[in-house]
């Protein structure tokens, strides 16, 4: 489904194109493959101090949407004013991100993806937290109006939002059982037989898409600000990509001078950190306005000083720290609209990433197996007490393409970083700085770079027939019609039963999920030939093209018991592991 084009010339010897894993000499490994047009691709080792300058930029641009759900929960929870019990979810949030980015990056489906908090979670959340019990207690009110609130006559202020994150934990805890269950036992991988390009394009397409609400939002805060950003991203990542800087380096005991492509691989630190320190000087100088109420005063980068002032210098998040996870049934079944909804979100960003690393397309093993160890990432997000789960940071797969480092190192030195940098929270709380433009603007360029690739699954599709530009262009405009509306009306939906209700609203108000529903059932189901389908042209891009690729799918396979797995054939038959009979059947094919 995401696979670089054919190259004209076939007759070249697949054992020559894939390439070995690159050294850690900086010189040697720098000449980007003609193939893929990769500095690093997914088994290359960049050198170390290169590994934490880039896994700290996928940090960055995790960063935002990471910090962006304990502050969407902070007033649901009844913590707006208790900058303590941000600052205690935050610093949890960030370490059980870089715990679950190492999980899958080494034990799941091992491509070089970021795990981190996911929106999918947050509607549901917010459904339980506005149910009337767990509403928050107002104050200025008589007490007996909240009588029915069991928190309300809590004395403790800390246990007043703890009681409502328990109920949270125990949802995700209980529902991400079905995400584990779904890798475990294969069914994922079953469907994907049926999936063809009209079912994965307008799924990626809408999870680009669907974002533009916040990235104008952010953006609006101030235009110019965020055109800034763009242009710097597009000027560091594009014009001058192919500017190498010369840089001196120590080799065989003596001093070196080599070009380096700085700008190339450092473009979105190097934009997001330009616009950002412009308006650090905008705001000494008092340039920019100083009251809330004024256009542009959102922009400053002395707004969330405070806390910075607040934030602890350690903390050590730990599973069970706000207490036992409480479970309801309401709760759970609500939870798993958001579950189905993240792993089929994840499941294309799987082919997204495969695409901009320089991997093959993921065999189902390795899907299954991802999807299971989201599964367990949401537990341990569950029992850490996050208020949230984890998916996959489609904006970190765009980074990528820019980039073009697509070294699974760099992501695992990123979830070590985000594990070592949660930890300390006033490091952590300095980036909440970052003004709302800025990051505008770099949501601007990476999620229109996610709805690209989607829409590049159409190389294979036959445009000119009318039976897919109709599944294409239905799929694609439900997945934006549809959620609009549920939004606009959500007391229309009236079963007679809540719980039927919220999973309804959860599905129906979730882009990608009608996108990717509407093209499949479609596309399985209008009578079409493979060939007009695509299928016959993807199938063939996936066997015959392996010079498009700079690995084979032995990068898929798991680090330390590929041999064992081998011996015995009962655990090939397991859904989520590799089988030596079908690796020999897609080389040869």
């Amino acid at each position: 489904m995401y696979f670089h084009q054919l190259s004209a010339d076939s007759s070249r010897d697949p054992e020559k194109i894939i390439a070995e894993p690159q050294s850690d000499s900086l010189e040697e490994g720098l000449d980007p493959s003609p193939e893929g047009n990769l500095i690093y691709s997914i088994s290359d080792r960049p050198p170390w101090y290169l590994c934490i300058l880039l896994g700290f930029q996928h940090y960055i641009l995790a960063f935002g949407g990471i910090l962006a759900i304990p502050l969407i929960l902070a007033e649901p929870l009844c913590i707006k004013e208790n900058n303590a019990a941000k600052s205690q979810l935050i610093s949890t949030i960030f370490f059980v991100s870089g715990l679950c980015t190492l999980l899958q990056t080494t034990l799941g489906t091992r491509l070089p993806i970021l795990q981190g908090g996911t929106f999918t979670f947050i509607t549901p959340t917010l459904a339980i937290l506005a149910l009337p019990k767990w509403r928050c207690p107002d104050s200025s009110a008589d007490p007996q109006v909240n009588g029915t609130d069991p928190a309300s006559l809590l004395v403790n202020e800390d246990e007043l939002w703890k009681v409502r994150i328990r109920e949270i934990q125990g949802a995700i805890l209980v529902a991400s059982l079905l995400q584990l269950v779904l890798g475990l036992s294969g069914l994922v991988g079953l469907v994907l037989k049926f999936i063809g390009p009209l079912a994965i394009a307008p799924t990626i397409n809408l999870i680009g898409l669907s974002l533009f609400i916040q990235a104008g939002q952010k953006s609006g805060a101030h235009w110019g600000i965020a055109a800034l950003t763009v242009c710097l991203i597009f000027l560091f990542s594009q014009y001058l990509s192919k500017v190498n800087l010369p840089l001196i380096a120590y080799k065989d005991k003596k001093w070196k001078v080599f070009q380096y492509p700085l700008f190339k691989l450092f473009s979105a630190l190097f934009g997001m950190c330009g616009a950002w320190l412009l308006c650090f000087l905008l705001t000494y100088f008092n340039a920019l306005p100083s009251s809330p109420s004024e256009y542009g005063y959102k922009a400053r980068t002395d707004i969330n000083l405070s806390a910075v002032k607040s934030a602890a210098w350690f903390y050590l998040p730990y599973p069970g720290q706000w207490g036992v996870p409480t479970v309801s049934v309401s709760s759970v079944l609500g939870m798993m609209a958001g579950v189905l909804a993240s792993t089929m979100e994840s499941i294309g960003d799987y082919y997204a990433c495969a695409r901009l690393s320089g991997a093959p397309p993921p065999p189902t093993h390795a899907i299954n197996r991802g999807i299971a160890v989201e599964g367990v990432g949401c537990i341990l997000a569950a029992l850490w007490g996050s208020g949230n789960g984890t998916t996959s940071y489609s904006q970190n797969i765009a980074a990528l393409g820019i980039t073009r480092v697509g070294s699974r190192l760099v992501l695992q030195t990123a979830g070590l970083l985000m594990i070592i940098l949660g930890l300390f929270g006033k490091f952590s709380a300095v980036f909440i700085t970052i003004p709302e433009p800025v990051i505008g603007g770099m949501f601007l360029v990476m999620f229109g770079m996610v709805a690209a690739v989607g829409i590049s699954n159409l190389q294979y599709v036959d445009l000119n027939s009318s039976r897919n530009l109709l599944i294409l262009g239905f799929s694609t405009f439900s997945g934006l019609v549809l959620p609009t509306w549920f939004h606009s009306n959500p007391g229309m939906i009236n079963t007679g039963v809540k719980e039927l209700d919220q999973l309804i609203m959860i599905l129906f108000t979730t882009h990608m999920f009608i996108g990717g529903f509407f093209g499949f059932v479609l596309d399985n189901t209008i009578p079409g030939t493979e060939e007009e389908r695509g299928i016959k042209c993807w199938r063939k891009a996936v066997h015959k093209g392996p010079q498009m690729h700079t690995t084979d799918d032995s990068c898929y396979n798991l680090p330390f018991c590929t041999n064992f797995i081998a011996k015995f054939r009962l655990l090939q038959r397991l859904p989520f592991l590799p089988s030596t009979a079908t690796q020999e059947l897609r080389t040869q094919m």
